[in-house]
């Protein structure tokens, strides 16, 4: 996996825009900034420029235009939650799973069809490749 850059909360607001709407034009993004937290438009167009800086989008003059700019997302949402999933792990538990599931189990209950579920994905996973479970 290539590094992916520190994204702030506040720029990861921005990423979520551009994850749901690839080449979104700046204005946009402005606007849905103001609504959803309250931003003046240099606040956004600051943090734009800081994600086009960190390589986190892109930006690109919308065709046939010389004003409006577009901006994409360079890293997807699944690079990003794997990245930052995979910091928490090592800086809260060393990067070993069964202590941080020990640790949500115990302020959690699962219900059945949420076991049978984590059992799945955990023999899906298994190193060595699938068995078959006694049901």
């Amino acid at each position: 996996m290539e590094q992916i850059p520190p994204i702030t909360d506040a720029e990861l607001e921005i990423m979520r825009v551009l994850w749901n709407i690839p080449g979104c034009p700046s204005g946009e993004v402005v606007k849905q900034m103001a609504e959803k937290m309250g931003w003046s438009p240099n606040t956004t167009r600051t943090l734009l420029s800081r994600l086009v800086q960190k390589e986190a989008a892109g930006a690109k003059l919308e065709k046939d235009s010389k004003r409006t700019q577009l901006f994409y997302p360079i890293i997807s949402e699944q690079e990003y939650l794997r990245s930052e999933t995979t910091s928490f792990m090592k800086k809260l538990y060393g990067g070993a799973l069964k202590p941080m599931l020990a640790n949500f189990l115990e302020d959690k209950k699962l219900n059945v069809q949420e076991i049978e579920d984590l059992k799945a994905l955990f023999d899906e996973n298994r190193t060595g490749g699938p068995e078959k479970r006694d049901s």
